[in-house]
């Protein structure tokens, strides 16, 4: 393994990471060095931003979700022949769960882990020489993360910079860029995070103005050296986070589809098995010759009419799965269901193969880690089988149906939230994203 990686993080959400990260894979792939990208957690959006910036598809590295081995065989496959492997952290770099170092979901675990440098990106709009403080402790907190730079964001003037600078010049710890305020830099978001990359319609002209801010901005030689080998375990088992539902598997892929996570997809092809997209959207069915259907999440909320007059996709889908599995993830859950109310009230028929109705106008938010004890044989896996992922969505449900459930569902503190899914014959879903099995 030749690749040396960094983790570019933060001390909290907010302080322009996916930005920074952005431009920095941006900048190194146009000076033609092959990079490499991960995100930290479950997020399933800022993926597909460093895939548009890098020209390659990124993963995510989970350390609560995932094994030790299941890290291992993604973040070595990640950063395969890479010059340079970007991981991107999430929220607060030691922002995660109560339990034991290295399993709290939290990024600084996978700096611990892979023996990577932390590049912190520091929100200085509100401070000065306060920043140097703040960084003093996030390199005494914990003597296995080790803060190998510091990149200032939003500074407002040459002597803010200068000030921020001098301050933090005393800890030894270099500054490797200065990036100024300019609103025109900034991702648009939605209720579940970024408007997805493949609607973001000035994302090329966006991604140009990140490499002219990196170019301008970020030392990036200095973040070059700043990277050190990624530190796997010799002769890690190779290791799986899901089998496949199926040989041939239909998967929906669009603007209402698009969560699914890759290292699923590339774990199933890995076992051997064929991915056939299909768009709901352009009302196409399931294809015949696929032996399972995983509608995987995105945001039906927002194509709500469009899916219910999709006639051709809805009886496709019925008629699918009279004879196989068709499983579905909390937007596919949603589309599995009789009813989809739209953020103004609106219902909307769906495809009516699970009880349940839900709705976008009665707006909560269900957040947070999820373990799923399986009750039965399932697209997810056999019966009683753990199945470790993460739950984020607004939509409620109207109403629960009265179909089997399909797991007895655990937070991340190992608290019972009951049955969660639903099943039906041979379809089942569930508001729960599946990120791995338990080995």
């Amino acid at each position: 393994m030749s690749a040396r990686g960094l983790i570019v993080a933060a001390p909290s959400s907010g302080a322009g990471k996916t930005t920074v990260t952005l431009a920095i894979l941006a900048a190194l792939t146009r000076r033609g060095l092959t990079v490499r990208a991960a995100k930290a957690g479950p997020d399933y959006i800022d993926p597909a931003f460093h895939a548009a910036a890098i020209g390659g598809a990124g993963v995510n590295l989970d350390s609560w979700a995932m094994s030790d081995a299941l890290l291992e065989t993604l973040a070595a496959r990640a950063a395969d022949d890479a010059d340079i492997f970007v991981i991107e952290g999430a929220m607060g770099l030691f922002d995660g769960l109560g339990g034991p170092n290295g399993r709290r979901g939290a990024t600084a675990d996978l700096a611990s882990r892979f023996g990577l440098p932390v590049v912190l990106v520091l929100d200085v709009s509100r401070q000065a020489q306060s920043a140097a403080a703040l960084v003093r402790g996030f390199a005494a907190h914990d003597p296995a993360v080790r803060i190998a730079g510091v990149i200032l964001n939003r500074v407002a003037s040459e002597r803010h910079r200068a000030l921020v600078v001098d301050a933090i010049a005393t800890l030894g710890i270099p500054v490797l860029g200065a990036v100024p305020r300019e609103a025109a830099l900034a991702l648009p978001e939605r209720h579940l995070g970024l408007v997805q990359a493949a609607e973001h319609t000035a994302l090329p002209a966006l991604i140009d103005r990140l490499v002219g801010m990196a170019n301008a901005h970020i030392d990036l030689n200095a973040v070059l050296i700043s990277a050190a080998p990624l530190a796997l375990a010799p002769n890690a088992e190779h290791a799986a986070a899901l089998p496949p539902p199926g040989q041939r598997i239909a998967l929906a892929h669009d603007q209402a589809f698009s969560f699914a996570y890759p290292h699923l997809i590339n774990g199933w092809r890995d076992a051997g098995a064929e991915i056939i997209p299909f768009s709901p959207l352009a009302d196409e069915p399931p294809p015949e010759h696929a032996d399972s259907c995983w509608l995987p999440g995105g945001y039906p909320e927002l194509h709500a009419e469009k899916l219910a007059a999709a006639a051709r996709f809805m009886s496709g889908l019925r008629r699918f799965a009279h004879t196989r599995p068709v499983h579905g993830e909390c937007g596919g859950y949603m589309v599995l269901g009789q009813v989809l109310e739209d953020a103004i009230g609106k219902q909307h028929a769906m495809a009516g193969l699970l009880g349940h109705a839900t709705s976008f106008a009665r707006r909560k938010l269900h957040l947070g880690y999820r373990t799923a004890r399986l009750l039965a044989d399932s697209a997810l896996g056999s019966k009683g089988t753990l199945v470790r992922g993460h739950e984020f969505h607004y939509a409620s449900l109207m109403a629960a149906g009265d179909d089997d459930p399909l797991a007895e569902m655990q937070d991340a503190e190992g608290k019972s939230l009951g049955a969660g899914g639903g099943r039906r014959g041979r379809v089942g879903g569930t508001f729960f994203h599946a990120i791995a099995a338990e080995p």
